[in-house]
C-alpha cells in the first residue's frame, strides 16, 4: 500500500520534523511580538494635571507607587486589572468606579441640582452622557501629560483619601487589619493604582475601546465586551471541537498502533541504587513535608475567605492573609519544582548506566535548596509586613503574584536549576544522542532553569511599566510552567511508560513528538490568554483565544494505552513493582487534561473571561492544573525513588495505604472545583448585570457563604490525604524492615 503524506506526517520523522518547523514558528512570532511590545503599550504620563493646572501626581510617583504596592504583596489581598487575589478589592476597579460615582453626582448637580441619587432616569440618561464625555473623551492617556477636567481631579483627590483610609487602618470585612502601609506610601500607591483607571477607562488613540480592551465591565459608562470577544470564542470553540477529534483519530489511527513484532521492554529492574540515587532519600520528607505546609496553609485562606473578621488558630496580626496566599503559592512551587528536581537526578544514572564523579554534589544542592526555601519563606513575611523597607527587592518579596520570591531568591533558585541541569546533562549527553525521549527531558530540563530568568529582568529593580512587567511575569507563569513543564512532562511520562514495562518504546516516542507538537502550536501563543486586559492591544484576543487547550489530549490517550497494559500486567503472572508511581502519572495526566483542558478552556474563552476574569472561577483551573498536571508527577518521582529503594534494599513495601493517600487527594482536588465553580458563576453572572466591581463587593459573595462553607470537605481531605502520603513515604523510605 503506498504511503500517503499523512502516513508521512505522523512518522516518527514526519512528527520530528514538524515539531521542529512549529516550534520555530511560534518563537519567532513571539519574539517578534515582544519587540513591538514599547509600541502598545499604555503609557506612563510625566505628569497629571488637572485642567486648572493642579499637578496630581507625576512619572516618579507613579514607579514610587508600583514599588510600594509591590513591597507590601497587595496582589495577594486584592488585584489590579484583575490580576491578584480575590478576597481584596480589585483597586483599578474601584477608583474607576468611585470616580465614576462623584462624576454622575458633580454633573448631577451641574445640569439638575441633584445628586445621583435624587434623578430621575430620564435625567441619569443625560448625566450618563456627560461623564462618559469626560471619562471617555475629555481625558487622554499620554505620555508627555494627561490632563484631567476640574471634576475628575476632585474625584482623585476623592479616591486617595479613600485608599490611604483603606491601607492604613484597613478593612477586616475583607482580612486586611492595617497598621503597616504609611499615609505617604499609601499616597503614592494612589497614584499607581489611578494610572491602573487611566488604562481602564480611557480610550486608545486611533480606537473606540479602552487600553485594558473595555475591561472592567462598567454598566454606568456603558463600558461592556466588543463583538470580537464573541467572534473569537465561536472561532475557539469550533476549532477545539473540529481539532479535538482530529487528535482522536490520529492518535488512534497512527499512534497507538503496534507494529507487527513490536514488544513492550521488560519493566525497570532495581537491584542496588547508585550512591547519588541514595543521596536523593533526604529530598523526599522535604518535598513532602512543604506539600503538607503548603495545604494546611490553603485550608486556613479558605476559612478567611469564608469568615475573614475572624481568627482561625493563630491571629490575622501574626498572620495576614497576603503573606500566607504569597507563601501558600511560593511553597508549591518549590516543592513541585524540587520533586521534579529529584526525578532528574533520579532518571539520570539510570539511563547512563553509571553515577556521577561527585555524588556529594547532590547535597551541596539540597542545602542550597534548603536555605532559598527557607530564606525565601522569611523574606516574604518580613517584606510584606514592612520589616524590609530598604532591602525589600532583594530580600523580602517582589510583590508580584505567584513568583513573588525576592530576588536574591529568585537568583538562588535560579543557579540551583542551573546547577541541577549541569548534574544532569553531565551524565546522560552521550545516552542522549541516540534516544529522543531522554533528550526531550534535558532540553525542556535546561528550558526549565534557564526561562525562570524572564521574570528577573531588570535584575537589580522593577519595572517601571505594569504591562510590560506583567507581560514577562506570564512568560515565567504560563511558558515556563504550562510549556516547557509541560515538555518535561511530555518526556518524563514517555520515559516511564515505557521503562515499567506499559508501552512500547517506538509508540511512545510518536505519541511523544506529536504531544510536542501540540505544546508548540498551542502553549507558546496561548501566554496570550494573560493579555487581554492589563495594556495589550486587541489581537492578544485572537492569539489567546485560538491557541488554547489541546496539549493535555495525546498525554491522556498514552496513559489509556498504558493503563491497558499495566492491567494485562497485574492480572497476568508476570507482577508489576511500580504501580503506586505509575497511579500517580496516570493520576497527572487525568488531571492536567481536566484541569488545564477543561477548566482551561471555560475560562479562556474570551465572552467568558471578560466577566470572569479575577473571580472565584479561575480557582479550579489553578488548583487542579498545577497540582494535577505538575504536582502529581513530582509525588510520582518521590514514590518511584521510595520504591527503589525498597526493591534495592528488600523492604518490606504495602500499596494499600499509598492508594488511600492517591484517592483521598485526588477526591479532595476535584470536589473542591465545585464550590469555587458554582461561586465563580455567581460572580460572573453579577459582574455581566452589574458591572465587574459589584462582582468583586464582600456582599456578593457573601451570599454564596454555604457554598464556601462546603470547601471544608474537600479542603479537609486534601489535608489528609497530604497527610497519609507524607507519613507513608516517610515509613517507606526510612522506617521499613526488612523483607523476609
Amino acid at each position: 500500500m503506498k504511503e500517503t503524506w499523512l502516513d508521512k506526517f505522523m512518522s516518527k520523522k514526519g512528527l520530528y520534523t514538524a515539531f521542529w518547523i512549529i516550534a520555530l514558528v511560534m518563537v519567532t512570532m513571539l519574539i517578534r511580538y515582544t519587540a513591538n511590545l514599547q509600541k502598545e503599550v499604555p503609557p506612563l504620563p510625566k505628569e497629571v494635571k488637572s485642567v486648572s493646572g493642579e499637578v496630581l501626581y507625576t512619572y516618579d510617583d507613579i514607579i514610587q507607587g508600583k514599588g510600594y504596592f509591590q513591597e507590601f504583596d497587595l496582589t495577594d489581598w486584592g488585584s489590579l486589572l484583575g490580576m491578584g487575589a480575590y478576597i481584596g478589592p480589585d483597586f483599578s476597579t474601584d477608583f474607576l468606579y468611585y470616580r465614576t460615582m462623584y462624576l454622575y453626582d458633580f454633573y448631577g448637580q451641574e445640569m439638575y441640582g441633584k445628586n445621583d441619587s435624587e434623578l430621575t432616569d430620564i435625567e441619569r440618561g443625560a448625566v450618563k452622557e456627560r461623564v462618559k464625555e469626560d471619562v471617555k473623551k475629555q481625558t487622554t492617556l499620554l505620555e508627555e501629560t494627561t490632563v484631567y477636567t476640574d471634576a475628575s481631579a476632585a474625584a482623585y483627590h476623592e479616591n486617595v483619601k479613600y485608599l490611604v483610609d483603606l491601607l492604613v487602618n484597613g478593612d477586616p470585612e475583607r482580612a486586611w487589619r492595617g497598621g503597616i502601609i504609611q499615609p505617604a506610601e499609601a499616597e503614592k500607591i494612589a497614584a499607581f493604582v489611578d494610572w491602573s483607571q487611566l488604562v481602564a477607562s480611557s480610550i486608545r488613540p486611533g480606537t473606540d475601546r479602552t487600553w485594558s480592551n473595555n475591561w472592567p465591565p462598567e454598566p454606568r459608562l456603558d463600558q461592556d465586551l466588543t463583538f470580537l470577544y464573541h467572534k473569537v470564542s465561536l472561532w475557539e470553540f469550533l476549532l477545539l471541537w473540529t481539532l479535538t477529534i482530529v487528535v482522536i483519530f490520529l492518535s488512534y489511527e497512527f499512534l497507538l498502533k503496534k507494529d507487527d513484532g513490536e514488544k513492550l521492554e521488560e519493566p525497570l529492574h532495581v537491584t542496588s541504587l547508585f550512591k547519588s540515587q541514595k543521596k536523593l532519600l533526604k529530598y523526599i520528607p522535604i518535598v513532602a513535608g512543604l506539600f503538607v505546609v503548603q495545604l494546611f496553609i490553603g485550608g486556613y485562606l479558605a476559612h478567611l475567605y469564608t469568615e475573614p473578621t475572624q481568627d482561625f488558630v493563630i491571629s490575622q496580626d501574626l498572620l495576614p492573609f497576603n503573606v500566607l496566599r504569597s507563601m501558600h503559592t511560593q511553597l508549591a512551587i518549590l516543592w513541585v519544582a524540587v520533586g521534579w528536581l529529584v526525578g532528574g537526578l533520579l532518571i539520570a544514572p539510570w539511563v547512563a548506566n553509571k553515577d556521577h564523579k561527585y555524588p556529594w554534589l547532590i547535597d551541596v544542592l539540597w542545602t542550597a535548596l534548603v536555605v532559598v526555601a527557607v530564606g525565601s519563606m522569611i523574606g516574604l513575611y518580613m517584606g510584606a509586613t514592612g520589616q524590609l523597607r530598604e532591602t525589600w527587592f532583594w530580600l523580602g518579596n517582589e510583590g508580584r503574584e505567584l513568583i513573588n520570591l525576592g530576588r536574591v531568591w529568585d537568583i538562588g533558585l535560579v543557579v540551583g536549576l542551573v546547577f541541577w541541569f549541569i548534574l544532569i546533562i553531565s551524565l546522560i549527553r552521550k545516552a542522549a544522542t541516540n534516544n529522543p525521549i531522554v533528550s526531550t527531558i534535558i532540553w525542556s530540563a535546561f528550558a526549565i532553569a534557564t526561562l525562570y530568568i524572564a521574570g528577573m529582568m531588570p535584575v537589580h529593580k522593577i519595572m517601571p511599566n505594569y504591562t510590560i512587567d506583567d507581560y514577562y511575569r506570564w512568560w515565567v507563569i504560563h511558558l515556563w510552567v504550562e510549556l516547557t513543564f509541560e515538555l518535561f512532562a511530555a518526556g518524563v511520562i514517555a520515559f516511564f511508560s515505557v521503562s515499567l514495562g506499559l508501552i512500547t518504546h517506538k509508540t511512545a516516542v510518536r505519541i511523544m513528538f506529536f504531544e510536542l507538537f501540540l505544546i508548540s502550536l498551542s502553549g507558546t501563543l496561548g501566554v496570550g490568554h494573560h493579555y487581554w486586559f492589563q495594556g495589550l492591544d486587541e489581537y492578544w484576543i485572537a492569539i489567546g483565544g485560538i491557541f488554547s487547550a489541546l496539549e493535555p489530549l495525546p498525554l491522556a490517550l498514552m496513559i489509556v494505552e498504558a493503563w491497558k497494559n499495566h492491567r494485562e500486567k497485574v492480572y497476568s503472572a508476570e507482577g508489576f513493582n511500580y504501580t503506586i508511581p505509575f497511579t500517580w502519572l496516570a493520576g497527572s495526566a487525568v488531571l492536567n487534561w481536566i484541569g488545564a483542558g477543561f477548566f482551561g478552556m471555560v475560562i479562556n474563552t474570551p465572552t467568558i473571561d471578560y466577566y470572569a476574569h479575577g473571580t472565584y472561577l479561575i480557582m479550579p483551573h489553578g488548583h487542579v492544573a498545577l497540582l494535577g498536571a505538575f504536582g502529581y508527577i513530582a509525588i510520582a518521582f518521590l514514590y518511584l525513588a521510595a520504591r527503589a529503594n525498597a526493591l534495592a534494599n528488600n523492604l518490606v513495601w504495602s500499596d494499600k495505604l499509598s492508594k488511600v493517600g492517591f484517592w483521598v487527594l485526588t477526591i479532595g482536588t476535584l470536589l473542591f472545583a465545585i464550590p469555587t465553580y458554582i461561586i465563580g458563576i455567581h460572580q460572573a453572572n453579577v459582574a455581566m448585570e452589574s458591572g465587574y466591581f459589584i462582582a468583586r463587593l464582600r456582599e456578593t459573595v457573601e451570599v454564596m457563604s454555604g457554598w464556601m462553607w462546603a470547601r471544608l470537605l474537600p479542603d479537609g481531605l486534601m489535608i489528609i490525604g497530604g497527610l497519609i502520603i507524607f507519613y507513608d513515604l516517610v515509613q517507606k523510605t526510612f522506617l521499613a524492615k526488612k523483607a523476609k
